[in-house]
């Protein structure tokens, strides 16, 4: 990484950090490019990581059209009938980090349309031990609604739920 970063700084190009699937209730663990290469093999490791720069580059240039800085996300591949395919939910606000790039100011923690939200108030009121705490209907209505403002932002459309569409 470039000397001089700071909190929020912008990385002169996107960085391509695998890591491994952790089971259930552990953290996954961040591995190098050469680890990577050892365990799905060179050929599937370049793969994976040209397809995730491309896709994340693709996804944040247009994102910035609408106003949004793609801060990082997340990809989840595997391999079906031997072909690297995309296998989770991607640029969504539970493996992206989203910024409104009207606010953004290097140096500071950014507002944000993704789940740090939740993250913070876990963060502040629990010391992860022991049963997990039940979020607060605040909590989950300012997660709902900064999920909501992502979608609105960058698809243009207002957002309407199953509910409304029945």
């Amino acid at each position: 990484l470039p000397e001089g970063l700071t909190e929020a700084s912008k990385l002169p190009e996107p960085l391509f950090t695998p890591s491994t699937k952790a089971e259930i209730g552990d953290h996954d663990e961040n591995i190098s490019f050469e680890r990577c290469c050892e365990i799905v093999g060179e050929d599937i490791a370049t793969q994976i990581r040209d397809l995730s720069l491309k896709i994340y580059k693709a996804a944040a240039e247009y994102a910035a059209t609408r106003g949004i800085i793609i801060a990082d996300t997340k990809f989840e591949f595997g391999v079906i009938d031997g072909k690297v395919t995309l296998i989770d939910e991607c640029l969504t606000p539970d493996s992206s980090r989203f910024w409104p790039a009207a606010s953004y100011e290097e140096g500071k923690i950014q507002p944000s349309y993704d789940k740090q939200f939740v993250r913070n108030w876990l963060k502040a009121n629990w010391d992860m031990t022991g049963e997990t705490p039940h979020l607060p209907a605040e909590v989950i209505d300012g997660t709902s609604e900064r999920y909501r403002e992502a979608f609105q932002i960058i698809t243009g459309s207002q957002f309407t739920s199953m509910k409304e569409n029945a």
